[in-house]
Formats: C-alpha cells, structure tokens, sequence
C-alpha cells in the first residue's frame, strides 16, 4: 500500500473509540486496514468509501470483516481530513445517520467558537 497520504483522519471525542473499543481483535485489524486505505489511495473505490445521498457531506467508510459489514461516518473539514464520528454494524439506519450530522453539526460549531475565542484573546 502507498504510504503517501492523501488525507488524514483525526478522531472527535469518543464517538469513534466506544465504538472501536467494543469490536474483536479481527475487526479492529480491519478497521485500521481500511482507514490506512482512505488515507493512502488518492482514488478510493466505493466499496471502502463513499457518500451518503441526501446528506450534507457525510461519508461511510465501509468495513467489511467475514460475512459482517461496519459502518464507520465520517465528514471533510479543509479539504483532506476526515473525521471518524460514529460507527455501527450493518445497515444504515436513519438513526444513525441523524447521529453522525449531530456529530458534524458539534464539531464545527466547537471549531467556530474556538476560531471565535481565539481572536477576542488578541
């Protein structure tokens, strides 16, 4: 695999870690397989990345381990970084999808206060 990265990841809070944490040792291997994928092909086939309709610039990056397929949100932020939101087993279920633009939503406002912070600091 190229180890030039195209994009980075970076993980907000701990939506992205409780849902690691709870998968076998097998799922995790993949899971950074795949991430490693995201990030080092410039092009990343469907099957492993890709947008999910009728939403505003989320993304699934798609683990597939045996049988089991996990779902993993994510989001851009300036151009080439990708945030792991939530992750989950399966289907996507509108729940699911409603939780990762929350998450999106939380995240940028958080980033706008701080941007906001730090020039009344000067």
């Amino acid at each position: 695999m190229n180890e030039e990265k195209f994009r980075n990841s970076f993980l907000y809070k701990e939506y992205f870690t409780d849902f690691y944490a709870k998968q076998k040792s097998k799922v995790k291997e993949k899971i950074i397989w795949t991430i490693k994928l995201v990030e080092t092909l410039r092009i990343v086939p469907e099957e492993y990345f890709k947008h999910i309709e009728s939403t505003d610039g989320l993304y699934e990056i798609r683990v597939k381990q045996g049988s089991d397929i996990y779902r993993i949100f994510s989001f851009f932020d300036e151009g080439k970084l990708v945030i792991l939101a939530n992750g989950f087993q399966k289907k996507t279920p509108k729940q699911e999808i409603e939780k990762a633009e929350k998450i999106k939503f939380e995240y940028f406002a958080e980033k706008q206060a701080t941007i906001n912070t730090k020039r009344n600091e000067k």
